[in-house]
Parts: C-alpha cells; sequence; structure tokens
C-alpha cells in the first residue's frame, strides 16, 4: 500500500540538512524488495535513464518532498510488529545512494531500534561514504543491469563499470547480497550475456538470492502523464521460453533464483 505523500509531514527545511531526506514515496507492507514485510521508502533522484523505467517522475533530484528522517523511524517503529523476524525497512528509488551519508543516519537509527535494512541500488557510486552507507545495511540489492558495458550504456545511459565495482566491494565484506536482473526482450535476453553475467558472480560467497524481474509495462503510462515518449513502448513482456531460458541459465550457478 502506498501512503500519499500529503499524509507525510514535509520538512520546511534546506534540503541539504542532513535530518531529512528526499523522497518519491513510500509503502507499507511491501513484499517485493527485499525478504518480509517491508516499509519501502522510495528516494527521489537517479542518474541512471533506463528505457524502461517504471518511475520516471522519480528522477529529477529537484523533484519530491523533503521529509524528516526521524519521522521516517517513528514510522518504521510504529509498524516493527508487522515485520516480523524477516521484515524491516527497505530504501530504493531513484537512487538511494545520491543521498548516502543521510541514509546512513537514517539506517543507524533503525538499527537502534532492531529494524533490518536493506538497499535497493544500481551501484552508481563506488566511494567512502557509500561504503560507510553499507556498513549499516543489512542486505544489498544490487541491480546490474546488463554485463555488457556497450548494452548497459544503451539500456541505461551510464556505464556498468561502479556496479560491478560495488557488487565485488560488497563481496570483500562478507555481507549479505541479492543481485537483481530485469529480464528485456531484444535488450537483455541475449544467452551469451545472460551466461556471462552468470559467471561474473558465480564464485561470490555473499550472493544470497538472484531475482529475474520480467519486464512489463505497467509503467508506461507515467511516461505519457510526463509528455514523454516511452522508448520500449513496442517491446513485449518476456515468452515464459525466454523466462525459462533465463532461470535454467542462472540455476546452473546460483542454488537460490527466484523468478518474480
Amino acid at each position: 500500500m502506498y501512503l500519499p505523500l500529503q499524509d507525510i509531514e514535509a520538512a520546511k527545511l534546506n534540503e541539504n540538512d542532513p535530518e531529512h531526506l528526499r523522497i518519491h514515496s513510500l509503502e507499507t507492507f511491501g513484499t517485493h524488495d527485499g525478504p518480509g514485510i517491508r516499509m519501502v521508502v522510495f528516494v527521489q533522484g537517479c542518474q541512471f535513464r533506463c528505457l524502461y523505467c517504471q518511475n520516471p517522475d522519480s528522477l529529477d533530484v529537484k523533484g519530491g518532498t523533503i521529509v524528516e528522517i526521524q519521522e521516517l523511524v517513528k514510522r518504521a517503529v510504529r509498524q516493527k510488529n508487522y515485520f516480523g523476524k524477516e521484515g524491516g525497512v527497505t530504501v530504493s528509488g531513484g537512487e538511494p545512494l545520491l543521498q548516502r551519508s543521510k541514509l546512513s543516519t537514517f539506517f543507524r537509527m533503525l538499527h537502534e531500534e532492531g529494524i533490518n535494512t536493506c538497499l535497493d541500488s544500481n551501484g552508481r557510486l563506488n566511494t567512502p561514504d557509500v561504503h560507510e552507507l553499507l556498513r549499516h545495511t543489512d542486505i544489498l540489492l544490487l541491480d546490474v543491469k546488463h554485463i555488457n558495458e556497450e548494452w548497459h550504456l544503451k539500456l541505461t545511459g551510464q556505464s556498468n563499470k561502479t556496479s560491478l565495482q560495488l557488487a565485488a566491494y560488497r563481496e570483500s565484506t562478507g555481507k549479505k547480497m541479492w543481485l537483481r536482473y530485469v529480464l528485456v526482450p531484444g535488450w537483455s535476453d541475449q544467452e551469451e550475456y545472460v551466461e556471462e553475467w552468470a559467471r561474473y558472480f558465480a564464485d561470490y560467497k555473499t550472493v544470497e538470492r538472484v531475482e529475474i524481474i520480467p519486464f512489463h509495462q505497467l509503467g508506461m503510462h507515467k511516461w505519457e502523464l510526463l509528455n514523454l515518449e516511452y522508448p520500449l513502448k513496442d517491446t513485449p513482456t518476456p515468452s515464459e521460453e525466454i523466462k525459462k531460458k533465463t532461470f535454467d541459465i542462472f540455476s546452473k550457478y546460483f542454488n537460490n533464483v527466484v523468478l518474480k
């Protein structure tokens, strides 16, 4: 369930204040972004320009609403009984790493309340302050859009180098990581690259789960509302054959592959 932003107490302060986050939306009782039942905070701003972006209204770094971190912590504490043993809070986007220092504060406060933390990121940055945030991140949900840099550039407008570097850093810490792969016909379903992607991460010890996320057209109406041309309007959802082939390839290398 998404919580309307007008129901969140917006801060009337400078957005650079370390005690506040710029967010796009908030979801309660989320079940798709990490283990268990979760409160999902979607932050505002992203440097990727994924052709299949479901939330193009979250890209603008000046959009969204400025919210007090303490207010978000209070909401998470009120919901804590529903989280159970596995649930907690996930920060997604947009791209959370653009607000990495503030999120370190947020995650530290959540840990003080005994609440599990997940970070859903495209890995755009790999810096010491990102590493600090990862210290307070129980599970990193890392979206590696494509293993081939040329295709990654065409798909997202950005290189995949920092995403791969961040994956390697997370592996070096020994802390949990889930890998996510959006399966887009004609863009990320090439069998040779799916195989290469799987081989690249096959020896990682921290990868607990690999999620295959089939492309869909549910975000197209948002592009239309923003008067933007949706690049993949004629792209179909993956066929059962494509999904099975991708699942089978990943399953050769990983024990816990999930087709979403």
